[in-house]
Protein backbone atom coordinates (compact mmCIF):
# COMPACT_ATOMS: atom_id res chain seq x y z
CA UNK A 1 0.00 0.00 0.00
CA UNK A 2 1.35 3.32 -0.87
CA UNK A 3 0.92 6.03 1.50
CA UNK A 4 0.40 9.76 0.03
CA UNK A 5 3.53 11.49 1.22
CA UNK A 6 3.63 14.15 -1.68
CA UNK A 7 2.27 17.11 -2.73
CA UNK A 8 0.54 16.28 -5.54
CA UNK A 9 -3.13 16.32 -6.68
CA UNK A 10 -5.86 18.19 -5.20
CA UNK A 11 -5.86 15.65 -1.39
CA UNK A 12 -3.66 17.42 1.52
CA UNK A 13 -1.31 15.04 2.56
CA UNK A 14 -1.63 13.59 6.69
CA UNK A 15 0.83 15.96 7.52
CA UNK A 16 -0.94 18.67 6.27
CA UNK A 17 -4.42 18.60 7.98
CA UNK A 18 -2.75 17.17 11.38
CA UNK A 19 -0.61 20.67 11.08
CA UNK A 20 -3.82 22.34 10.30
CA UNK A 21 -4.89 20.99 13.45
CA UNK A 22 -2.66 21.58 16.05
CA UNK A 23 -2.58 25.20 14.80
CA UNK A 24 -4.94 26.80 17.10
CA UNK A 25 -3.73 25.27 19.92
CA UNK A 26 -0.30 26.72 19.27
CA UNK A 27 -2.01 29.99 18.84
CA UNK A 28 -3.90 29.49 22.40
CA UNK A 29 -0.65 28.95 24.15
CA UNK A 30 1.21 32.03 22.16
CA UNK A 31 -1.79 34.48 23.32
CA UNK A 32 -1.68 32.49 27.36
CA UNK A 33 2.24 33.12 27.39
CA UNK A 34 2.06 36.62 25.83
CA UNK A 35 -0.38 38.01 27.77
CA UNK A 36 0.84 36.15 30.98
CA UNK A 37 4.30 38.52 30.44
CA UNK A 38 2.34 41.52 29.82
CA UNK A 39 0.39 41.30 32.33
CA UNK A 40 3.36 41.45 34.80
CA UNK A 41 3.24 44.86 34.37
CA UNK A 42 0.11 45.48 33.51
CA UNK A 43 -2.76 44.05 35.94
CA UNK A 44 -5.68 44.77 34.66
CA UNK A 45 -4.86 41.79 32.08
CA UNK A 46 -5.47 39.55 34.61
CA UNK A 47 -8.98 39.63 33.89
CA UNK A 48 -8.46 38.74 30.45
CA UNK A 49 -6.38 35.42 31.82
CA UNK A 50 -9.43 34.80 34.52
CA UNK A 51 -11.62 33.99 31.30
CA UNK A 52 -9.22 32.74 29.10
CA UNK A 53 -11.79 30.17 27.75
CA UNK A 54 -14.19 32.82 26.66
CA UNK A 55 -11.82 35.36 25.39
CA UNK A 56 -9.94 32.68 23.12
CA UNK A 57 -13.65 31.53 22.03
CA UNK A 58 -14.24 35.56 21.01
CA UNK A 59 -11.29 35.43 18.71
CA UNK A 60 -11.69 32.31 16.76
CA UNK A 61 -15.41 33.06 16.69
CA UNK A 62 -14.32 36.46 14.45
CA UNK A 63 -11.25 34.85 12.52
CA UNK A 64 -13.44 31.53 11.75
CA UNK A 65 -16.14 33.35 10.85
CA UNK A 66 -14.62 35.94 7.93
CA UNK A 67 -12.23 33.02 7.19
CA UNK A 68 -14.92 31.15 5.77
CA UNK A 69 -16.43 33.36 4.82
CA UNK A 70 -13.89 34.72 2.19
CA UNK A 71 -11.67 31.62 1.76
CA UNK A 72 -14.40 28.80 2.20
CA UNK A 73 -11.75 27.74 4.73
CA UNK A 74 -11.10 27.54 8.54
CA UNK A 75 -8.32 30.02 9.69
CA UNK A 76 -5.67 27.48 9.98
CA UNK A 77 -6.24 25.91 6.64
CA UNK A 78 -5.98 29.42 4.82
CA UNK A 79 -2.83 29.49 5.96
CA UNK A 80 -1.70 25.99 4.33
CA UNK A 81 -3.15 26.99 1.13
CA UNK A 82 -6.54 24.38 1.84
CA UNK A 83 -9.74 24.77 1.03
CA UNK A 84 -13.17 23.25 2.22
CA UNK A 85 -15.39 22.35 -0.20
CA UNK A 86 -19.24 20.51 -0.24
CA UNK A 87 -19.12 16.80 -1.16
CA UNK A 88 -21.81 15.01 -3.35
CA UNK A 89 -21.53 11.33 -3.97
CA UNK A 90 -23.29 10.16 -7.32
CA UNK A 91 -23.38 6.42 -8.19
CA UNK A 92 -20.95 5.92 -11.17
CA UNK A 93 -21.84 3.13 -14.16
CA UNK A 94 -19.39 2.14 -16.76
CA UNK A 95 -20.68 0.03 -19.36
CA UNK A 96 -17.58 -1.13 -20.66
CA UNK A 97 -15.35 -2.20 -17.23
CA UNK A 98 -18.99 -3.34 -16.29
CA UNK A 99 -18.73 -1.86 -12.55
CA UNK A 100 -20.29 0.75 -10.81
CA UNK A 101 -18.73 2.96 -8.17
CA UNK A 102 -18.77 6.42 -6.78
CA UNK A 103 -18.27 9.87 -8.65
CA UNK A 104 -16.95 12.49 -5.67
CA UNK A 105 -18.08 15.83 -6.86
CA UNK A 106 -17.24 18.87 -4.87
CA UNK A 107 -18.73 22.15 -4.62
CA UNK A 108 -18.41 25.56 -2.73
CA UNK A 109 -19.57 26.06 0.28
CA UNK A 110 -23.33 26.44 1.40
CA UNK A 111 -24.48 28.91 3.74
CA UNK A 112 -25.69 26.05 6.86
CA UNK A 113 -22.35 24.71 6.16
CA UNK A 114 -20.23 27.77 7.23
CA UNK A 115 -22.30 28.23 9.92
CA UNK A 116 -21.74 24.58 11.42
CA UNK A 117 -18.42 24.67 10.70
CA UNK A 118 -18.15 27.63 13.07
CA UNK A 119 -20.03 25.66 15.30
CA UNK A 120 -17.61 22.36 15.12
CA UNK A 121 -14.32 25.17 15.31
CA UNK A 122 -14.88 27.12 17.75
CA UNK A 123 -18.36 26.32 19.92
CA UNK A 124 -17.52 22.42 20.69
CA UNK A 125 -13.74 23.35 21.24
CA UNK A 126 -15.18 25.87 24.37
CA UNK A 127 -17.80 23.14 25.60
CA UNK A 128 -15.27 20.68 26.11
CA UNK A 129 -12.51 22.84 27.31
CA UNK A 130 -15.31 23.98 30.29
CA UNK A 131 -16.49 20.47 31.10
CA UNK A 132 -12.67 19.24 31.50
CA UNK A 133 -12.00 22.29 33.86
CA UNK A 134 -15.62 20.88 35.53
CA UNK A 135 -14.31 17.54 35.71
CA UNK A 136 -10.34 18.59 37.19
CA UNK A 137 -12.41 20.55 39.56
CA UNK A 138 -14.85 17.81 40.48
CA UNK A 139 -11.35 15.20 41.28
CA UNK A 140 -9.49 17.30 42.85
CA UNK A 141 -12.63 17.71 45.28
CA UNK A 142 -12.85 14.17 45.92
CA UNK A 143 -9.26 13.63 46.50
CA UNK A 144 -9.68 16.53 49.10
CA UNK A 145 -12.82 14.10 50.55
CA UNK A 146 -10.92 11.19 51.09
CA UNK A 147 -8.24 12.73 52.58
CA UNK A 148 -10.47 15.12 54.86
CA UNK A 149 -13.52 13.83 54.61
CA UNK A 150 -16.69 15.41 53.18
CA UNK A 151 -16.91 18.43 55.44
CA UNK A 152 -14.29 21.18 54.37
CA UNK A 153 -14.10 22.87 58.04
CA UNK A 154 -11.70 25.17 58.70
CA UNK A 155 -8.86 25.74 61.51
CA UNK A 156 -10.25 28.31 64.04
CA UNK A 157 -6.80 29.96 66.06
CA UNK A 158 -8.68 30.93 68.77
CA UNK A 159 -9.31 27.30 69.75
CA UNK A 160 -5.57 27.12 68.88
CA UNK A 161 -4.45 30.15 71.60
CA UNK A 162 -7.63 29.99 73.84
CA UNK A 163 -7.32 26.09 74.64
CA UNK A 164 -11.29 25.76 73.84
CA UNK A 165 -12.50 22.72 72.54
CA UNK A 166 -15.30 23.78 70.72
CA UNK A 167 -15.21 24.52 66.85
CA UNK A 168 -16.33 27.43 65.69
CA UNK A 169 -18.02 26.65 62.18
CA UNK A 170 -17.43 28.92 59.52
CA UNK A 171 -20.18 28.39 57.93
CA UNK A 172 -23.12 31.05 57.95
CA UNK A 173 -25.04 30.78 60.63
CA UNK A 174 -28.43 31.15 58.40
CA UNK A 175 -30.55 28.11 56.44
CA UNK A 176 -27.63 25.35 56.72
CA UNK A 177 -29.87 23.63 53.94
CA UNK A 178 -28.62 24.10 50.57
CA UNK A 179 -31.19 25.59 47.57
CA UNK A 180 -32.41 23.79 44.91
CA UNK A 181 -30.60 26.02 42.26
CA UNK A 182 -27.15 25.01 44.25
CA UNK A 183 -28.20 21.39 44.49
CA UNK A 184 -29.23 20.98 40.60
CA UNK A 185 -25.42 22.52 39.74
CA UNK A 186 -24.07 20.29 41.94
CA UNK A 187 -25.73 17.15 40.61
CA UNK A 188 -24.69 18.59 36.81
CA UNK A 189 -21.22 18.81 38.24
CA UNK A 190 -21.14 14.82 39.21
CA UNK A 191 -22.92 13.87 36.36
CA UNK A 192 -20.35 15.36 34.40
CA UNK A 193 -17.47 14.17 36.54
CA UNK A 194 -18.68 10.64 35.70
CA UNK A 195 -19.64 10.92 32.35
CA UNK A 196 -16.90 12.91 30.92
CA UNK A 197 -13.81 10.24 30.87
CA UNK A 198 -16.20 8.28 28.57
CA UNK A 199 -17.32 10.82 25.93
CA UNK A 200 -13.54 11.93 26.10
CA UNK A 201 -12.82 8.51 25.50
CA UNK A 202 -15.07 8.02 23.07
CA UNK A 203 -13.79 11.52 21.13
CA UNK A 204 -10.59 10.36 20.89
CA UNK A 205 -11.39 6.76 19.96
CA UNK A 206 -13.12 8.43 17.30
CA UNK A 207 -10.96 10.88 15.99
CA UNK A 208 -7.92 8.62 16.01
CA UNK A 209 -9.65 5.83 13.96
CA UNK A 210 -10.44 8.62 11.23
CA UNK A 211 -6.68 9.94 11.19
CA UNK A 212 -6.01 6.68 10.88
CA UNK A 213 -8.25 5.93 7.80
CA UNK A 214 -7.43 8.89 6.50
CA UNK A 215 -3.50 8.19 6.55
CA UNK A 216 -4.43 5.09 4.36
CA UNK A 217 -6.40 6.51 2.40
CA UNK A 218 -9.25 4.21 3.07
CA UNK A 219 -11.49 7.82 3.45
CA UNK A 220 -11.41 11.71 2.26
CA UNK A 221 -13.08 12.62 5.47
CA UNK A 222 -10.23 13.62 8.00
CA UNK A 223 -12.47 13.92 11.27
CA UNK A 224 -16.20 12.81 12.33
CA UNK A 225 -17.26 16.43 12.01
CA UNK A 226 -16.76 16.68 8.15
CA UNK A 227 -18.12 13.73 7.20
CA UNK A 228 -21.32 15.40 9.31
CA UNK A 229 -21.04 18.18 7.83
CA UNK A 230 -20.61 16.41 4.39
CA UNK A 231 -17.66 18.90 4.00
CA UNK A 232 -13.67 17.40 2.47
CA UNK A 233 -10.84 19.65 2.33
CA UNK A 234 -8.86 19.79 -0.10
CA UNK A 235 -5.64 21.73 -2.07
CA UNK A 236 -6.92 25.08 -3.27
CA UNK A 237 -5.46 25.69 -7.17
CA UNK A 238 -3.49 28.45 -8.02
CA UNK A 239 -6.21 30.68 -10.13
CA UNK A 240 -8.30 29.86 -6.36
CA UNK A 241 -5.24 31.42 -5.07
CA UNK A 242 -5.23 34.10 -7.01
CA UNK A 243 -9.19 34.79 -6.82
CA UNK A 244 -9.32 34.83 -3.31
CA UNK A 245 -8.11 38.25 -2.61
CA UNK A 246 -10.43 39.92 -5.88
CA UNK A 247 -13.66 38.08 -3.95
CA UNK A 248 -12.75 39.64 -0.53
CA UNK A 249 -12.74 42.67 -2.37
CA UNK A 250 -16.19 42.15 -3.97
CA UNK A 251 -17.58 40.91 -0.58
CA UNK A 252 -16.13 44.35 1.04
CA UNK A 253 -17.40 46.38 -1.87
CA UNK A 254 -21.21 44.74 -1.61
CA UNK A 255 -21.02 45.19 2.19
CA UNK A 256 -20.24 49.44 1.64
CA UNK A 257 -22.92 49.70 -1.06
CA UNK A 258 -25.14 48.25 1.56
CA UNK A 259 -24.86 51.06 3.71
CA UNK A 260 -27.74 53.38 4.51
CA UNK A 261 -28.57 56.83 5.24
CA UNK A 262 -27.36 60.40 4.90
CA UNK A 263 -23.73 60.78 3.21
CA UNK A 264 -22.09 62.00 6.46
CA UNK A 265 -23.27 58.97 8.01
CA UNK A 266 -22.11 56.45 5.02
CA UNK A 267 -18.87 57.99 5.15
CA UNK A 268 -18.57 57.46 8.92
CA UNK A 269 -19.46 53.99 8.48
CA UNK A 270 -18.36 53.24 5.31
CA UNK A 271 -14.24 54.81 7.16
CA UNK A 272 -15.32 52.41 10.47
CA UNK A 273 -15.81 49.00 8.38
CA UNK A 274 -12.25 49.81 6.50
CA UNK A 275 -11.08 50.04 9.87
CA UNK A 276 -12.20 46.75 10.82
CA UNK A 277 -11.35 45.09 7.62
CA UNK A 278 -7.63 46.38 8.58
CA UNK A 279 -8.03 45.27 12.01
CA UNK A 280 -8.73 41.88 10.71
CA UNK A 281 -6.07 41.59 8.61
CA UNK A 282 -3.54 42.64 10.71
CA UNK A 283 -4.56 40.76 13.60
CA UNK A 284 -4.33 37.67 11.31
CA UNK A 285 -0.53 38.73 10.58
CA UNK A 286 -0.09 39.10 14.31
CA UNK A 287 -1.37 36.05 15.25
CA UNK A 288 1.06 34.30 12.60
CA UNK A 289 3.79 36.00 13.76
CA UNK A 290 2.72 35.19 17.42
CA UNK A 291 2.81 31.40 16.60
CA UNK A 292 5.97 31.65 14.54
CA UNK A 293 8.04 33.84 17.60
CA UNK A 294 5.92 31.18 20.17
CA UNK A 295 7.43 28.26 18.00
CA UNK A 296 11.04 29.88 18.19
CA UNK A 297 11.33 30.75 21.41
CA UNK A 298 10.57 26.82 22.62
CA UNK A 299 12.89 25.81 20.30
CA UNK A 300 15.80 28.58 21.91
CA UNK A 301 15.25 27.29 25.09
CA UNK A 302 14.91 24.00 24.21
CA UNK A 303 17.79 23.41 22.21
CA UNK A 304 18.72 20.02 21.17
CA UNK A 305 22.05 19.71 23.41
CA UNK A 306 19.88 20.85 26.17
CA UNK A 307 17.78 18.04 25.76
CA UNK A 308 20.98 15.50 25.43
CA UNK A 309 22.67 16.37 28.16
CA UNK A 310 19.62 17.58 30.55
CA UNK A 311 19.61 14.55 33.46
CA UNK A 312 17.40 11.74 33.23
CA UNK A 313 14.44 12.08 34.89
CA UNK A 314 13.42 8.78 37.11
CA UNK A 315 9.60 8.29 38.79
CA UNK A 316 9.31 9.30 41.97
CA UNK A 317 10.21 6.62 44.23
CA UNK A 318 7.30 4.55 46.25
CA UNK A 319 5.96 5.93 49.16
CA UNK A 320 7.41 4.22 52.41
CA UNK A 321 5.20 1.66 53.92
CA UNK A 322 2.56 2.28 56.50
CA UNK A 323 3.67 1.51 60.52
CA UNK A 324 2.65 -1.11 62.07
CA UNK A 325 -0.42 -0.12 64.59
CA UNK A 326 0.56 -1.33 68.31
CA UNK A 327 -2.25 -3.53 70.39
CA UNK A 328 -2.07 -1.02 73.01
CA UNK A 329 -2.66 1.52 70.76
CA UNK A 330 -6.20 3.14 70.20
CA UNK A 331 -7.65 1.61 67.03
CA UNK A 332 -8.43 3.09 63.81
CA UNK A 333 -12.18 3.87 63.07
CA UNK A 334 -13.71 2.28 59.52
CA UNK A 335 -14.14 5.96 58.33
CA UNK A 336 -11.46 7.49 57.57
CA UNK A 337 -12.86 10.97 57.65
CA UNK A 338 -13.20 10.14 61.37
CA UNK A 339 -11.09 11.17 64.45
CA UNK A 340 -9.47 7.99 66.02
CA UNK A 341 -9.17 10.08 69.35
CA UNK A 342 -12.70 11.26 69.57
CA UNK A 343 -14.86 9.39 66.64
CA UNK A 344 -16.03 12.67 65.01
CA UNK A 345 -15.72 14.38 62.03
CA UNK A 346 -11.85 15.63 61.68
CA UNK A 347 -11.52 19.11 63.12
CA UNK A 348 -8.27 21.31 61.84
CA UNK A 349 -6.69 17.62 60.97
CA UNK A 350 -3.10 17.64 62.04
CA UNK A 351 -0.39 14.68 61.22
CA UNK A 352 1.90 13.37 63.66
CA UNK A 353 5.48 12.79 61.78
CA UNK A 354 6.78 10.33 63.18
CA UNK A 355 3.53 7.99 61.84
CA UNK A 356 1.53 9.62 58.97
CA UNK A 357 -1.54 8.96 60.77
CA UNK A 358 -4.14 12.46 60.65
CA UNK A 359 -6.19 13.15 63.96
CA UNK A 360 -8.24 16.50 65.07
CA UNK A 361 -5.57 19.15 66.27
CA UNK A 362 -7.06 19.48 69.27
CA UNK A 363 -7.36 16.02 70.27
CA UNK A 364 -3.46 15.23 69.23
CA UNK A 365 -2.16 17.90 71.22
CA UNK A 366 -3.64 17.06 74.63
CA UNK A 367 -2.62 13.50 73.85
CA UNK A 368 0.79 13.91 72.54
CA UNK A 369 1.51 16.48 75.27
CA UNK A 370 0.44 13.87 77.83
CA UNK A 371 1.59 10.77 76.96
CA UNK A 372 4.53 11.94 74.58
CA UNK A 373 3.54 9.44 72.03
CA UNK A 374 1.71 8.69 68.76
CA UNK A 375 -1.67 7.48 69.53
CA UNK A 376 -2.03 4.45 67.25
CA UNK A 377 1.79 3.27 66.94
CA UNK A 378 2.44 4.24 70.44
CA UNK A 379 5.78 5.64 68.76
CA UNK A 380 7.74 8.32 70.96
CA UNK A 381 6.45 11.65 69.74
CA UNK A 382 6.44 15.56 71.00
CA UNK A 383 4.18 18.34 70.41
CA UNK A 384 6.80 20.05 67.85
CA UNK A 385 6.12 17.26 65.31
CA UNK A 386 2.77 17.49 64.35
CA UNK A 387 1.52 19.57 61.65
CA UNK A 388 -1.07 21.01 60.48
CA UNK A 389 -2.68 20.02 57.01
CA UNK A 390 -3.41 23.53 55.11
CA UNK A 391 -5.60 23.20 52.26
CA UNK A 392 -7.75 25.04 49.51
CA UNK A 393 -11.33 25.91 50.88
Amino acid sequence: MLFQVGGEGTRPTFFEMAAAQQLPASLRAALTYSLGVFALRRSFLHKILDYEDEFFAALMLILEGHSLRTTDASFAESLYGLRRKSVRLRLRKDSVRKDSGEEVQHSGLEKRQRILSVVFLVVLPYFKSKLHAIYNKEREARLRESLWGAEDQGFDEADFFTGDDSIVSREPSGNEELSVRVQLATKIKKFIAVCYPWIHASSEGLSFTYQLLYLLDATGFYSLGLQALGIQVCRATGQELMDTSSRISKIRNHERERLRGPPWLKTVQGALLSCSYAVLDYAQTGLIAAVFIFKMMEWWYQSAEERLSAPTVYPPPPPPPAPKMAKEGIPLPPNRSLCALCLQKRANPSVVTVSGFVFCYSCVFKYVSKYKRCPVTLIPASVDQIRRLFHDT
